[in-house]
């Protein structure tokens, strides 16, 4: 059920989020009075993921698609409290933001660092690409800075753009001329303390993202768990 509206439907799950509840049903089944490391239970669940094969998740995937269908079913019926507003509709059109040079550098990384270390989960490969553009000198950095800025600064005027579709007399009135100015003025006024939590914050999702789905599974009532006994449970370490 949603936070504080119990009428709410339930999220949606995802392939992965149907994997690792089947893998918690069967170690609490087999091991129901021990206890569990859940940093080590993700982790596992990460590297059994990556060596499944594409029909070894299709039932999974199955399993995401007919609870997606049910949460879009419920959605459609469901009625928020007054006062709550609606997500915001993102416009499938509309130019994508640019990505910041960190993760321009993640980009050519990520896959060295995957080949060097087959099976890394997802937090520890993020925590690697975090410790070398830390080490990584200000000079070697500068190429994917002014690749991140070339990219924002073509979006902005894509997005000015997209903008002034909607808008027909946008152009003579200096509607976008203001924006533009506006935007050219805030980026003047960001500081580099809020671009550096703005990536420590980005990492951290990555980080996380092992961990938020478990939070979202123990989230669920009882109720809502799928049985499923085919795979093998993890065995306990002596």
């Amino acid at each position: 059920m949603g936070k504080g509206d119990p009428k709410k439907p339930r999220g949606k799950m995802s392939s992965y989020a149907f994997f690792v509840q089947t893998c918690w049903e069967e170690h609490k089944k087999k091991h129901p009075d021990a206890s569990v490391n859940f940093s080590e239970f993700s982790k596992k669940c990460s590297e059994r993921w990556k060596a499944m094969s594409a029909k070894e998740k299709g039932k999974f995937e199955d399993m995401a698609k007919v609870d997606k269908t049910r949460y879009e079913r419920e959605m459609k019926t469901y009625i928020p409290p007054k006062g709550e507003t609606k997500k915001k509709f993102k416009d499938p059109n509309a130019p994508k933001r640019p990505p910041l040079a960190f993760f321009l550098f993640c980009s050519e990384y990520r896959p060295k660092i995957e080949g060097e270390h087959p099976g890394l989960s997802i937090g520890d490969t993020a925590k690697k690409l975090g410790e070398l553009w830390n080490n990584t000198a200000a000079n070697d950095k500068q190429p994917y800075e002014k690749e991140a800025a070339k990219l924002k600064e073509k979006y902005e005027k894509d997005i000015a753009a997209y903008r002034a579709k909607g808008k027909p007399d946008a152009a003579k009135k200096g509607v976008v001329k203001a924006e533009k100015s506006k935007k050219r003025r805030r980026r003047k006024m960001r500081k580099m303390k809020k671009m550096r939590k703005k990536r420590k914050m980005k990492m951290m999702k990555m980080m996380m993202m092992n961990k938020l789905v478990l939070v979202q599974f123990f989230s669920l009532s009882i109720k809502h768990l799928t049985p499923c006994t085919q795979l093998t449970p993890f065995k306990e370490k002596n």
